[in-house]
């Protein structure tokens, strides 16, 4: 069927993972702090959430994206001082990408925004849906 878009079949569990995503990022935009975007969101949480250095290389790889876009996400990163950059004291062709206080500080709170969505996900899932009146005629 060339042309109509299909709809996948629901899924309670994705369902309630894509409310979470989307209540935390609603959360994130409205409040006063910084805004990042998905790309960006992608490398900080992968230096913060992966253990050991990080290279741009490194990062290129993971994320399967090209060096530049690592650098531009870092670029973006480093202005909001949520990740730093460092030339490798052992090959000083390569830059080690660091945490900053203020960027931990940002993961502690993406963490409570997403403790906070989720609970209120599931909240709304244990409501029962109100009943929808239908219309007389009269």
């Amino acid at each position: 069927m060339k042309g109509k878009a299909t709809v996948a079949a629901a899924n309670p569990a994705s369902d309630h993972m894509v409310g979470v995503l989307r209540d935390t990022i609603v959360a994130l935009v409205r409040r006063d702090g910084p805004d990042l975007s998905a790309r960006q969101l992608g490398v900080f949480l992968t230096c913060y959430l992966h253990e050991g250095a990080h290279t741009v290389r490194g990062l290129a790889a993971d994320l399967n994206v090209s060096k530049p876009a690592i650098t531009r996400a870092l670029d973006r990163l480093g202005e909001l001082d949520l990740a730093r950059r460092k030339v490798d004291p052992m090959d000083r062709r390569s830059v080690l990408v660091q945490r900053t206080l203020k960027g931990a500080a940002f993961l502690r709170d993406l963490r409570s925004i997403m403790t906070e969505a989720n609970a209120t996900s599931h909240k709304s899932e244990a409501e029962p849906a109100p009943a929808k009146r239908g219309r007389g005629r009269g």
